[in-house]
């Protein structure tokens, strides 16, 4: 009796777990580098934040977020009531497509992209229109040209997991100015904190603007709160006002709150992540200009490198010398590898292995 569309479906299949790797592998230390966690954890002040509501956990959560929703919008510099929150991302995607899509609806979307947006269209029932990027990047003018009457949502994810490249600020209020105001365009900015590109978008200013403008943030990557899942929404409040019917109430944790709110508040640590960050990319881009592989430059926590074989076979070659990476077969890009960005330790790990695979197949 359930849903026709599910027999269709493949459930999301997520990063190796360490314990599995090393259970699998006899191996003693596994370092994961495939779902663009932070690698260097949370702010110190955060373990104390959530010592502080554990006698509290008999109580349901505060559904309204009140304190974190205070602070995040003086923060962001928008209204409280331009906020809404999610158990991580993730569910905001559901809640959307949950709100605006059904069968005779369509979103459109990039492909490869984030799975989730065209997995949570199609349980729903609604159609998945896929839009190849065009040397990684978004193929804004194909995706209009995908839009029509019955299209509820556009995703756009910038910048784009799996590639890491991003839309400029000219060429989203270019493709803005031309989307129906009965489309809602969504902006999964999942990456913003790492993003260093001058002429990245601004669309927080851009709210007050486009009142089918929703911009959806986590403190999964940056902030190194993955394990707890919180993500958040931004858009006018008449939008979000329209969606809180949707969304599950003391659908985020206070242990999860309360470790937002810490986090947020170390800014220093936010700028050391994406200082290091920044290192680790050079050190990618040095090793894959001196080997002669093609790569996108990122804007995010990872990167995206082209082997021109199989990405399952440079996945069990790290895997097998303790490195957890994600094989773009999965991903849409079967010759590609997607590495996180990790401690500087970590990347010359990587880089050692992936010298010694490509010695190995020249020799």
């Amino acid at each position: 009796m359930l849903k026709s569309q599910l027999r269709h479906i493949l459930p999301y299949k997520p990063g190796k777990r360490i314990e599995d790797v090393q259970q699998e592998l006899g191996l003693t230390h596994v370092e994961k580098l495939a779902s663009n966690e932070n690698p260097f954890g949370s702010s110190p002040r955060v373990q104390a934040a959530i010592t502080n509501v554990i006698n509290g956990l008999s109580y349901y959560p505060d559904g309204y977020a009140t304190a974190l929703r205070e602070a995040l919008s003086d923060h962001l510099g928008v209204q409280p009531e331009q906020l809404i929150f999610g158990n991580g991302t993730d569910e905001l995607i559901h809640l959307f497509s949950r709100a605006m899509l059904y069968p005779g609806k369509n979103a459109v979307m990039a492909t490869p992209t984030f799975p989730n947006y065209k997995r949570n269209a199609l349980i729903e029932g609604a159609e998945a229109r896929e839009v190849p990027l065009k040397d990684g990047r978004h193929d804004l003018e194909g995706m209009l040209r995908e839009v029509d009457e019955n299209t509820g949502l556009i995703w756009i994810c910038n910048p784009n997991n799996p590639t890491g490249v991003y839309v400029t600020a000219d060429e989203f209020s270019a493709f803005m100015a031309r989307v129906p105001e009965q489309v809602i365009v969504v902006v999964d900015e999942a990456y913003r904190e790492y993003v260093t590109a001058a002429d990245f978008p601004e669309t927080l200013q851009m709210i007050d603007q486009y009142p089918n403008l929703i911009i959806t943030r986590t403190f999964s990557k940056a902030y190194g709160l993955a394990g707890l899942r919180i993500g958040y929404g931004i858009a006018q409040d008449a939008l979000i006002h329209q969606l809180e019917p949707a969304r599950e109430p003391f659908n985020v944790s206070s242990v999860a709150q309360a470790a937002a709110l810490a986090a947020l508040s170390d800014q220093a640590f936010i700028a050391r992540t994406v200082e290091e960050n920044n290192k680790g990319k050079q050190q990618y881009y040095a090793f894959c200009e001196e080997a002669g592989l093609a790569y996108y430059p990122t804007e995010g926590n990872f990167i995206l490198i082209e082997f021109g074989i199989s990405g399952d076979r440079i996945f069990d070659y790290l895997q097998r010398r303790g490195y957890i990476v994600r094989s773009g077969v999965q991903l849409g890009v079967p010759t590609a590898v997607r590495i996180t960005i990790g401690s500087a330790e970590q990347n010359s790990g990587v880089i050692r292995c992936l010298k010694e695979f490509l010695n190995d197949e020249t020799s």
